[in-house]
């Protein structure tokens, strides 16, 4: 499987590299690693440690100079990109014992991005797991989500959930949040164009207006009406489908670019999309959130 762009993503790993040491985040690039993560060389590529054109290196990750974990992102398309990068933490007989996930944010086209792994353990920890590479999402910046709450210059953060699942039928929200001065108005649905892992388009997906057809009771078969959000209030549209699988291949859609209404930017989110060969996704219309209720998490 290819991750998400044309990139290079390095996981830094040291050989007994405890997840603890490795300080505040520094961002550098390739000719100036930073201070974090200085040293780096080419370890051995045991198995279950790489992706693609993802190597496996090594260094000084720690304020300390001691042996760390951190991990590396290098853009090499046209625009800038957020990177999303899910571990896998392992210990030493090679059993998962835990789930991480980093963003890199804004990484400009030839930008090389060093970051370390932090273990919530400090500093002394006596744990001393490996990290392997489970999953890449690289999005345009523009648009994405930011850590440091700023607003994107469309106005409004678009997002997902983490959705829901139950015996093959699958739902997953899409959420708008007017971050802006200025009421936002919407009216119908969004429009969505389906991509793969490599971020190209989708084919072969009926993309239907409302969820009736893939199940009712679902928060997606109301008529659309129009919405008015003032600012810091927030909408969704829910996404139905089911993954069942029979003749044919099975489509993946990992992520989804998002066009608010007609003349707006669309916003590239990562819903996950295991289609199956059903060739069916329904849409929801947009509708506001309860009063207080943002956007939740990822």
């Amino acid at each position: 499987m290819r991750p998400a762009t044309a990139l290079v993503l390095c996981a830094a790993l040291a050989s007994t590299a405890l997840l603890s040491g490795c300080g505040k985040e520094t961002a550098g690039t390739a000719a100036s690693p930073g201070a974090t993560c200085a040293s780096l060389a080419p370890l051995p590529d045991p198995a279950g440690r790489t992706w693609d054109d993802v190597r496996v290196i090594s260094g000084k990750c720690g304020p300390s100079g001691a042996p760390s974990t951190g991990f590396e992102v290098t853009n090499t398309d046209q625009e800038p990109l957020t990177f999303t990068v899910t571990f896998s933490l392992v210990n030493g007989f090679g059993e998962a014992m835990d789930t991480i996930t980093r963003t890199v944010e804004a990484v400009e086209p030839g930008q090389t991005v060093r970051r370390p792994l932090d273990a919530a353990d400090g500093p002394g920890s006596a744990r001393s797991y490996r990290a392997r590479i489970m999953k890449v999402r690289a999005v345009p910046a523009d648009g994405a989500p930011t850590g440091d709450g700023a607003c994107p210059s469309s106005g409004v953060r678009i997002t997902n959930d983490r959705g829901d699942a139950a015996m093959g039928l699958r739902v997953v929200g899409i959420h708008l949040t007017n971050c802006s001065t200025a009421d936002y108005e919407l009216n119908g649905y969004p429009a969505l164009r389906l991509l793969g892992e490599d971020r190209k388009p989708v084919s072969g997906v009926r993309i239907l207006r409302g969820t009736t057809a893939i199940s009712t009771g679902i928060g997606g078969d109301a008529e659309p009406r129009p919405v008015t959000l003032r600012p810091g209030e927030s909408a969704y549209a829910n996404l139905a489908w089911r993954n069942t699988t029979t003749d044919g291949d099975p489509v993946d859609a990992p992520y989804a670019e998002v066009t608010a209404k007609p003349g707006a930017a669309p916003v590239t989110v990562t819903p996950e999309l295991d289609l199956g060969t059903t060739g069916r996704l329904g849409v929801g219309p947009w509708t506001k959130a309860p009063a207080g209720e943002g956007a939740p998490q990822e």
